[in-house]
């Protein structure tokens, strides 16, 4: 039996081009070449030793015999469709539980999802936040992103994207009269905005800079996150250091600018979470191919 079933990449390009009527079609719904779909299609004439679609000046059209063979293979490929649909619905039942960082969820993770919930409509995404390290033996979620080292033992872990740091603030302080920012030690004049969870950000950039006596500076603000800290800068409160992978929006909105070239990059990153399994479910697996797809996007 198995050995009259013919390659079956041939035969999926042969499906989509005979229901579309057109090579370029084809490639397209295929995401290929129109030249891979032309050999393909050769690989399956010359499985079946059958001529299948007149090449014709203006396009194609289904010989007698593809046409046949369309009338049989179209069916079949819909219903393995629909019993995929119905095993994926199946699997992705109940919702899909997130746990992310606060800033990460709300600076770039809430400005993507809609895109996903667009696309995976059947999936329900419930998201929550927590700076605790994840327990999926205790904890009801699904996957976590989480911000370290990457060294999370007895867990799946995959990297996200790195940390780069710099300094951000209102466009209205770089000509503030009496107090510029152009230089670095105009920031004695400015305020230097903290985050208590990353309280080690601004003497880490100095340094970075060969000035760490700027980081003696005593005129300063302190936030319980990063989110709060971001927002005073936009207010103009002062000068934050910012997680520029993370306020792409204020930045291109002009809310935010850099008033100093320099990008250094603490060696910690964002990383997805996920517990140590044999199978992984369909709606964590079809997740985490989009976020990873997100996050290289992202970077390039």
């Amino acid at each position: 039996m198995a050995k009259t079933i013919p390659p079956l990449n041939p035969l999926r390009v042969f499906e989509a081009v005979a229901r579309l009527g057109s090579f370029t079609r084809g490639a397209d719904e295929l995401h290929v070449s129109q030249s891979a779909v032309s050999r393909q299609i050769s690989l399956l004439e010359d499985y079946l030793q059958v001529k299948l679609f007149n090449r014709e000046q203006r396009g194609i059209s289904l010989t007698d015999a593809g046409r046949r063979y369309q009338q049989e293979v179209s069916p079949a490929f819909a219903r393995i469709a629909a019993a995929t649909r119905d095993l994926l619905a199946n699997n992705r039942s109940g919702p899909l539980r997130v746990r992310a960082y606060t800033t990460f969820a709300a600076k770039w993770l809430m400005r993507r999802l809609p895109l996903f919930q667009q696309a995976h409509p059947e999936i329900d995404v419930r998201l929550s936040t927590d700076v605790a390290p994840a327990d999926f033996a205790s904890d009801e979620i699904d996957l976590a992103i989480q911000f370290g080292d990457g060294n999370w033992p007895d867990m799946q872990c995959e990297r996200l994207f790195g940390d780069r740091i710099t300094p951000v603030c209102s466009p209205a302080l770089l000509n503030k009269p009496g107090a510029p920012l152009q230089a670095l030690d105009d920031l004695k004049h400015h305020r230097l905005l903290h985050s208590h969870y990353r309280s080690n950000d601004w003497p880490y950039w100095f340094n970075a800079m060969g000035r760490p006596d700027l980081a003696e500076h005593r005129d300063s603000m302190v936030f319980s996150s990063s989110i709060l800290t971001y927002q005073a800068a936009v207010e103009g409160l002062g000068v934050a250091i910012g997680q520029i992978s993370l306020l792409d929006q204020e930045l291109e909105s002009g809310a935010l600018v850099c008033p100093f070239e320099t990008v250094t990059r603490p060696g910690f990153a964002y990383y997805l979470l996920l517990p140590l399994r044999d199978t992984m479910p369909a709606k964590v697996g079809v997740f985490r191919e989009w976020l990873l797809a997100e996050t290289r996007q992202a970077a390039g």
